[in-house]
This record gives structure tokens, sequence and C-alpha cells, in this order.
């Protein structure tokens, strides 16, 4: 016979936290059977009947049982005082988000890459939706960027990780409701859970109350944890966990196999011979040797023995268990929705900062921008496309920087330059720019001063459709009217190599037209073209050219200088758009 003791919880700790990304909702779904389990607790001999020739067994002893704690009153739901519900949004009010931003605009300036890179490895936090929700509200952006800001280092953040590691293996204590538990692993799993939820929201309290913060999101959320932290229903519910947990240490049982035969039985002080066979072996040890021992796969769940033996442990303490199963039905909606959203809404702020804590690190600058709702003066430093600096950090390649200057009464940048030289990338950075201060981020820059839009309207050249109805051209023109008739004074529109299907004379014309619009309209615009004419269009119109090496000018410098057309750049541009270029014609001519 060999004897085996163990604490009934090494059994369900062994093995291991499962995966569950869940809030309120799936927390209470995966609690639900606890209300139950007392009377389910010897299904699983009827669902899972012993082996043959295996008999468990249990003998108890009336000195090891334990007096029944006192049942209390279901937990009611807290009565604080809601001074903070957001961590997004100045005092806890959410106006009015702009609608949603069209999947296109996303696509035109890779805005959709950018979100992707930000929240891929925050998936279990749903950010997406917060990049999407834009505001024009100059208070919520400020609030957004005072948070931002006590985030990017020191003990605030520290506390808020340490809080989210906690709150992350809380949902993974929790299996899904489908996950078939046994009852008492499935208490045990909430019990871990809270414990969890205990640990995190007392040590975030002491953190913060420890810590110098300045913002009001974060201010106003410390105000509210101390509240909650210092209520009756938490106190409670970390009493009522400490009490179970330290219940469930103190078990000590022994499990005496023989023949078939698996024996459950207090615990009496028998000697561990695990110890002993290796104290005896120890001698025989020369150095390191080669390991022959078998790897398995680590198990993840209780089988049908483990349920039996812990119920016979249960047999033993009944009064432990039944603590247990009162403390899994009662606290049932122990997770606090407001510390629930906080957790999430932090995460905005948190995949920003790490995704361009990369690119900091690399040496590209990034700042938070003065916003202005008016068009005095538009300006950035040293900006740069946020999605294309991505990629060319991770290739260990330069980045580019470019400066841009709107005054009054200057309204639409017009850049002209040769092909690939930067034009596009250029008109995506001031879309990005913009877009990202209306989240309430820091932008791609050393300095900047944006304009608090409406909206964002992009047209980039799509492929012509040959099923439809109309021509190229055509469409072009019904994409550009939609945009003028939504487009505002406040609205920023963003046109790239605009009819570039037709006739040199026709798109001067149409271009004309168009940017005669928007200047009507009081609209800002950056406008990529080969027509150089329209750069002197009107007084709000301004020149920018993509640069050149002047000792070669077939040498891309990728820098946007503010100046005047040369003429060059679009001579270039039509040799090459009607393949004429000295390269095109050597090819010819070989073939």
């Amino acid at each position: 016979m060999r004897h085996l003791t163990a604490q009934w919880t090494t059994a369900v700790d062994a093995l291991g936290l499962r995966s569950a990304a869940c809030y309120e909702r799936e927390i209470s779904q995966a609690v639900e059977s606890a209300r139950t389990a007392a009377s389910a607790a010897n299904d699983s001999f009827r669902r899972h009947p012993p082996l043959e020739a295996l008999h468990v067994d249990a003998v108890a002893d009336p000195s090891q049982t334990e007096p029944a704690p006192e049942r209390q009153p279901p937990r009611a739901a807290p009565s604080l005082e809601r001074s903070f519900e957001s961590v997004l949004f100045p005092g806890g009010r959410r106006p009015r988000s702009r609608p949603e931003p069209d999947p296109g605009v996303l696509r035109d300036l890779r805005l959709d890459q950018v979100i992707e890179s930000v929240t891929r490895n925050w998936a279990e936090y749903d950010l997406i939706p917060f990049f999407h929700a834009r505001f024009d509200d100059p208070e919520v952006v400020g609030h957004r960027q005072e948070v931002m800001r006590e985030l990017e280092s020191g003990p605030a953040r520290r506390a808020i990780d340490e809080f989210a590691r906690r709150m992350r293996a809380m949902r993974q204590a929790l299996p899904p409701e489908k996950k078939q538990l046994y009852p008492r692993e499935r208490q045990r799993w909430f019990l871990a859970a809270a414990e969890e939820y205990v640990a995190g929201v007392e040590r975030l309290a002491r953190d913060l109350r420890q810590a110098p913060l300045t913002s009001r999101g974060l201010t106003a959320f410390r105000d509210y944890l101390e509240s909650y932290a210092g209520s009756s229903d938490f106190q409670r519910l970390a009493q009522e966990t400490r009490a179970v947990s330290e219940g469930l240490a103190r078990i000590r049982y022994s499990v005496a196999l023989q023949e078939g035969t698996v024996t459950v039985r207090t615990y009496e002080d028998e000697p561990d011979y695990s110890i002993a066979v290796e104290e005896t072996f120890r001698k025989f040890r020369q150095g390191v040797v080669k390991e022959y021992r078998a790897t398995f796969k680590p198990f993840t769940g209780m089988n049908h023995i483990d349920a039996q033996v812990v119920d016979r442990v249960a047999l033993l303490h009944p009064a432990i268990f039944e603590h247990l199963e009162r403390f899994a039905g009662e606290q049932v909606g122990f997770l606090d929705p407001i510390l629930a959203r906080f957790d999430r809404e932090v995460h905005f702020y948190i995949a920003y900062l790490e995704h361009i804590g990369r690119l900091r690190q690399a040496g590209l600058p990034f700042c938070y921008p003065g916003l202005s709702a008016r068009h005095d003066e538009l300006s950035a430093r040293e900006s740069f496309d946020l999605a294309l600096a991505a990629k060319r950090v991770w290739e260990n390649a330069a980045v580019v920087r470019n400066d841009f200057t709107l005054r009054d009464p200057e309204r639409i940048l017009v850049v002209t330059g040769p092909n690939q030289g930067g034009k596009t990338t250029f008109a995506r950075t001031f879309g990005q720019l913009h877009y990202l201060a209306g989240l309430g981020c820091p932008v791609p820059g050393s300095n900047a001063v944006l304009f608090l839009f409406d909206d964002l309207f992009t047209h980039f050249e799509r492929e012509e459709d040959t099923t439809g109805a109309h021509g190229k051209l055509e469409d072009e023109l019904i994409r550009v009217r939609d945009i003028l008739e939504r487009a505002t004074s406040r609205s920023i529109v963003i046109l790239n190599e605009i009819f570039s299907s037709t006739s040199l004379e026709d798109a001067l014309f149409l271009g004309r037209q168009v940017l005669g619009r928007l200047l009507h309209l009081d609209s800002i615009a950056v406008c990529v073209t080969f027509l150089e004419e329209l750069s002197t269009l009107a007084e709000g119109t301004v020149s920018l050219v993509a640069g050149s090496d002047p000792r070669d000018p077939t040498v891309r410098t990728f820098k946007i200088e503010r100046r005047p057309a040369d003429g060059l750049a679009h001579a270039v541009a039509v040799a090459e758009r009607h393949r004429l270029t000295y390269r095109f014609l050597q090819e010819r001519l070989r073939s």
C-alpha cells in the first residue's frame, strides 16, 4: 500500500488556466450551474461509472469535521455613487460620435492597416470599435490626451498593467458554460477567479492611492475605485473569498491504492515515501545524466476518477465544501461592471502606446497636437505615414519625414511632381494625422496643429468595373459629386490623381471645377495631381512639389517641398503615362 498526501486544491490547480475572453455576461453564464452544484455532485458516478474492479471509498474521522459557516443572504447589487463611468469620456458622459468611417476612406489612407496593427495583440478587448468612433469635441480629445500622457510611463501604467494581468487571469479561470466540468471543479475555478479579482482590485487601489495622478480620467477612476474597494459588498466578497480559500487550504487527506481499490481517508501524519525514495537514491547520482522519462501532454481537466476522489474528500469535510458551494451561488455577479469597462477601455490607450513605442525606439517622433476648429493655421513638422513607417522600421530602412503649413486664407495643398516621388504617401499622412488626432492619440511628428474636422472624404483611383453600367470617368464624377454634396466648411477632402482617365484638357477643366467648389465650401483639402495649373488656381491653393536630386532628376528624395511647380515633373509624368520616356522607347525598339 502506498500513502499519498495532497491538498484538494492541488488536484484542480494543476489543470492549468483555460482561455475565455468574457466580461459580465460571460462570467454570469460560466457560473450559473454552480447554483445547483450540490444536488449534482454525485452525478459523476452515473455519468462516468467506476472502472471495473475499482472501488472508491471514504473513511471519515469525526474529529476532522468543521462547523458549517453561517449562511449569508444573497449579495445585493452595489449602490455606489456613479461619479465615474468611463475613462474615455470626461465626466462619464458619452457625446454623440461622428458617423462610422467609410471603409473606403480607411483603406485609402491605410488606416485599416494602422488599426489592425495597433489592436492585433489585444483581440480579447475588442478595441477596433474605439478606433472607429471619432469625436469632434475638443473636450473629449483633451481628456484623452491627458490620460494618454499619464500612461506613457510611471507608476500609473505599472499599476494598471498589473491589474490587467489579474483581470486576464480571472477571465481565464472561468471556463465557458458549454465546457463540461464537474460541479465541484467548476466551483473551484470560480473561487480562483474571485481570488484574482479581489487581489487585483486591492492592489490597484493601493497603487493608485500612492500614484501622483493629474489627468481627470484616472483621478476620477481612482476616487471611484477607493469607494468601491471600501464598500460593504466588496469587503464581504474579499472576506468570503479568503475564508473559503483558507478552508480548502487546511484540508489534508490520504489516498490509499491497493489492488484496484482507492480509499480516501483523513490524513494521519503518514510519512511521504517519495521524499525517502529520493533521499535513498541520492548517493547514486553521478552528475548530469540523460533524461529517459517520457513526456506526456499536460492534462487539462478532471476525469471521473478525480471527481469521485474529490466527492469523497467532500464527505470528509462537508462544511468547507458547503461553504464553497454557497459562495459560488451567492457571488455569481461579483464583477463590478464599471471595473470591467475600465479594464477594456484603458487598453485603447495601452495598445496605441505599445504600437508607437516600437517606432519611438527607432528614433521616430510623436507629439500631442494642438487642435483647432478654425482654419487660421494648420501645420506639422517631421510628419510621416504611420502604416509605411511600421513597415520601414521592420525592414530596418529609413523613414522620410515631411512638413506642411496652411495659413489663412490658404485651404488646398496641391501636390505635383514626378511619379513615385512620395505624393500619395504625403496625402495619406495628412489624412492619418487628422484622423488620429480626432481620437485623442499622439500623431507622427515633432509638432503639429491640426483641424478638428467634422468629416473626412477621400477620392483615390479605383480599378474600372468592367461589369458596371458606367465608364471609369463617369464613376469618378459620381464619386466626386457625392463628396461635394456632403462636404462642409469643416470637412477634409483628399483627392489623389483625379480624372486621370480622360484627356489633359478635360481633366484640367474638371479639376478646376472641383477645386473651385471646395474653395467655395471653405473645406480643407489635399489634391495630388499631374496638372500643375491647379496649383495656381486661386489664392487659397498652395503649391507643393515632390522633390528630386538636383544632380540627378531621376532620383527621388521623397521630400515634399513648398515651392512653385517647375513644369519638369509634368513633362515626365505625361511621358511616362504615354510610355514615351527613354526607358520605354528603348524597350519598344529592342522588341
